[in-house]
């Protein structure tokens, strides 16, 4: 994790000291999210998911839409703590986790590269950018701009690859895929990791960094509401699911791991799209962020005590 964390500064110093342009990002996160997550997904799957191995695997999708709609209850609930002007931008960060990037990193981190946790993961997660690029215009209401449903991010690559990946898998014709074209989509796949952190502390120092009309208002009290929200109370409140529905411990891992990660990173660039204030949605995500390096850990921990994860 140590490592991970350092790449994730090194991207922050990059963009902080201008040792690229900050427009690099763009050409950066099209080559994770578009080329090498949807490789680093089909190799996975690939490689360890079969019918015998997961045969549960339906079932993820399922908890994801749980999960999902409880999120969404809570989010709804705390967004009278702020005021009415920023409800959007809070609500938005609260239901929109990073349900990819960040349990990848958290996952990879603990358990190495191509742990069995990384396919659940994959499956978990089929639906949730098709959902985030298809619905958040509608928390900005009368405030929307003229924005058009992209259906080249509702019909994303990962969801593409993980169709292909599951259909292999259900087939049982990973045998006949030649050694050397699978070495290729591993090898293009693993530079995914390093990319997403380079990415991420590269975007927090553009939030970080974001100004209105060359001014930077601090919202202390609201980002102090949201990360007691994100941060501490909708992990402490889906742990308490967990004990009392008692899912296996796969699926316990990735619901809690979904639950303590911050926002995604694009909720300033949605709240900027919808005339919203994207001074405070950036001021959550970095907020958010920052305090997850302490209090992930420490929630992984509170959860190993209830359920058996081999750390």
């Amino acid at each position: 994790m140590l490592a991970l964390l350092g790449i994730g500064l090194l991207g922050f110093w990059i963009i902080g000291r201008r040792r690229v342009p900050s427009d690099t990002l763009a050409f950066l996160q099209s080559l994770a999210i578009d080329i090498a997550l949807p490789l680093l997904v089909v190799a996975n799957l690939i490689s360890n998911f079969s019918p015998q191995a997961y045969p549960d695997w339906w079932r993820m999708p399922l908890w994801w839409s749980g999960f999902t709609i409880v999120a969404l209850a809570l989010s709804l609930s705390a967004s009278f703590l702020v005021e009415k002007e920023i409800r959007s931008e809070f609500i938005i960060s609260l239901f929109y986790q990073n349900g990819l990037f960040f349990p990848i990193l958290i996952l990879q981190g603990i358990f190495g590269a191509g742990n069995p946790y990384l396919v659940p993961l994959f499956l978990f997660v089929i639906f949730h950018p098709s959902v985030i690029f298809s619905t958040y215009t509608l928390f900005f209401g009368k405030r929307m701009k003229n924005e058009k449903l992209n259906w080249r991010r509702i019909v994303n690559p990962v969801l593409v690859a993980t169709i292909i990946g599951l259909v292999i898998g259900l087939v049982s014709v990973n045998e006949y895929i030649p050694g050397f074209l699978t070495s290729i989509v591993t090898m293009v796949g693993a530079i995914a990791t390093p990319l997403i952190m380079l990415i991420l502390g590269g975007n927090i120092y553009n939030d970080f960094m974001y100004k209105t009309d060359n001014s930077r208002r601090w919202y202390i009290p609201e980002v102090v509401k949201f990360i007691l929200v994100k941060n501490v109370i909708f992990p402490l409140v889906f742990l308490a699911l967990l004990l009392l529905l008692r899912p296996d411990s796969t699926t316990a891992l990735i619901v809690m791991i979904q639950a303590a990660v911050p926002p995604i990173t694009a909720i300033p660039i949605f709240a900027d799209r919808c005339g919203g204030n994207r001074q405070i949605a950036s001021q959550f995500v970095v907020a958010s962020f920052v305090f997850s390096i302490f209090s992930v850990p420490a929630f992984l921990y509170l959860f190993s005590r209830f359920f058996s994860i081999p750390f």
